[in-house]
């Protein structure tokens, strides 16, 4: 279902959201390190995200997740639990979170490797990955339609010979974690709904290193790589403006 149309105080809440979203982000890079579990940052996310007066959208009824983060590791590709899985150098981890802020949702993601600069295949796999996030909002010149942002990630994508998860796409955001339209990581320039001011959405490539098939674990959420290749995730809200897009979960 699309959202109804956001009043000025709504966007100015996702504005609002997105920054503490983002700085929650900037606190947690600083955790990451070898030898802490998934669990324990999963429990400084959830008191920052108190600390700053928001709520963590994964918990609430909306969703039922079982933790405030998803937190990713390796061959996880997306909605991974947090478990008691202690971290080693050279993993792969990705962190998608989600805030609910005055009644607004912002959603953003980011990969890394643990306590090393990524090189080889890992430095692909993050870099083309990132870039082809930033190629999706660059493309947003006002209104805009789905496939021209598809496209455009594509593209980068296939520059960087990585696997697109076509089963999980981004979609629309803001009243609710997830609404219409999809925003899908492949696709035709030109064609697909029309986004327009006002609109916001979550652009979100999710990409493997090897096969695009992917499996749900055992747990019930954790979508994993069939082929047990190494996955990446890059996420913004932005904002449709007149002339442009304005991303929302950063500083």
């Amino acid at each position: 279902m699309f959202g109804r149309i956001k009043t000025d105080d709504e966007i100015q809440a996702m504005r609002d959201g997105g920054k503490l979203l983002a700085t929650i982000f900037e606190g947690l890079k600083k955790q990451v390190r070898a030898g802490v579990s998934e669990l324990e940052l999963d429990d400084w996310v959830a008191k920052e995200i108190i600390a700053l007066g928001a709520e963590a959208t994964y918990k609430t009824t909306e969703v039922n997740f079982p933790a405030s983060i998803c937190i990713s590791t390796n061959e996880d590709v997306v909605h991974g639990v947090p478990t008691e899985y202690v971290l080693k150098k050279g993993d792969v981890v990705g962190f998608d979170l989600v805030i609910s802020y005055k009644g607004m949702k912002t959603d953003s993601a980011f990969t890394l490797v643990v306590d090393e600069k990524p090189s080889g295949d890992k430095q692909r796999l993050l870099e083309y990955t990132e870039r082809s996030l930033y190629a999706g909002i660059d493309v947003i010149k006002g209104p805009v339609r789905v496939g021209d942002i598809s496209a455009a990630v594509e593209k980068v994508l296939h520059e960087g010979r990585l696997g697109i998860v076509r089963e999980l796409v981004g979609h629309g955001v803001g009243h609710s974690m997830h609404q219409a339209p999809d925003i899908p990581n492949y696709g035709n320039a030109g064609k697909g709904f029309l986004l327009e001011p006002g609109d916001t959405i979550a652009i979100e490539p999710m990409t493997t290193l090897g096969h695009e098939d992917i499996v749900t674990d055992t747990d019930g959420w954790t979508i994993k790589t069939h082929d047990g290749s190494l996955a990446a995730h890059f996420e913004h809200t932005i904002l449709i403006t007149e002339t442009g897009a304005e991303v929302l979960t950063t500083l």
